[in-house]
């Protein structure tokens, strides 16, 4: 590969931080975020590669032969999703770019177009209804309850993607989600004795529990990084306490009620 301008170089940079940001965000691992990134800085001629990355920074120095290490950080805001087929997408780049790296403004639009990548909305939104409706009959509900909980989920899925939107933290929004969803369910099960409250608010919160985040918290903490691990395992448990507490101030109104 021809050596790069000074101007490509800064680019690059760029490019690497904006990569090592989508694979955060897609829900990556640490381990995965600094080794494609030293990879791909290795891949351009780079002859030096530190990278540090936790949930909030991803700290890049590299050295390129005969001139002084460049740096470059960036402040993370949101980590805390996932998505495979974007995590997949990125992949795929980076061992294109590995295997045979092109030029800096390829990789430049080759990422903001997975970065423009949004998720189908009937496709996340059948999902949510199946797994709702699936969930509520397997623990044990009728085939109203699981037909209830599907009905639910999709106003689950639509506040999801609405409060998204907002400065909202995770962790209020799962406190807003659950809460109004219980109160929903709730009223709806007082109006009709026969569907069971607890099965139908089994199948719904499974769409809401941070399952995946817990799961690369762990896996973070286990493969040497530890701290991110922390971070994503406090962040994911206050998640969890905020979606419980919803749930259970909706409980303790029904109840008063009835």
């Amino acid at each position: 590969m021809e050596e790069l301008t000074r101007t490509e170089k800064t680019e690059l940079m760029n490019c690497l931080l904006d990569m090592g940001q989508l694979l955060l965000e897609c829900g990556a691992e640490i381990s995965r975020v600094e080794d494609t990134l030293s990879r791909m800085a290795r891949a351009y001629g780079c002859v030096h590669t530190e990278v540090f990355v936790i949930t909030s920074i991803i700290s890049l120095s590299v050295e390129f032969p005969g001139e002084d290490v460049l740096t470059e950080t960036r402040r993370i805001y949101s980590s805390s999703g996932t998505d495979f087929t974007r995590l997949e997408n990125l992949n795929r780049i980076s061992r294109s770019c590995c295997k045979k790296p092109f030029p800096v403004e390829e990789l430049r639009k080759r990422l903001q177009q997975v970065a423009s990548e949004e998720k189908s909305f009937k496709t996340v939104l059948l999902g949510s209804i199946l797994a709702a409706g699936g969930f509520a009959v397997f623990f044990g509900g009728t085939l109203w309850d699981g037909l209830a909980a599907s009905v639910f989920a999709i106003g689950v899925y639509l506040l999801q993607r609405k409060l998204g939107e907002t400065q909202i933290t995770p962790a209020g929004m799962n406190l807003l989600i659950s809460l109004l969803a219980g109160l929903s369910v709730g009223f709806v099960c007082i109006a009709v004795p026969a569907l069971h409250m607890d099965k139908i608010l089994i199948g719904d919160i499974m769409l809401l529990i941070p399952g995946l985040a817990i799961t690369n918290a762990v896996r973070n903490m286990l493969g040497g990084n530890t701290i991110s691990g922390l971070v994503r395992l406090t962040e994911s448990l206050i998640w969890a306490a905020a979606l419980a507490g919803g749930f259970m101030t909706a409980i303790l109104i029904v109840d008063l009620l009835l």
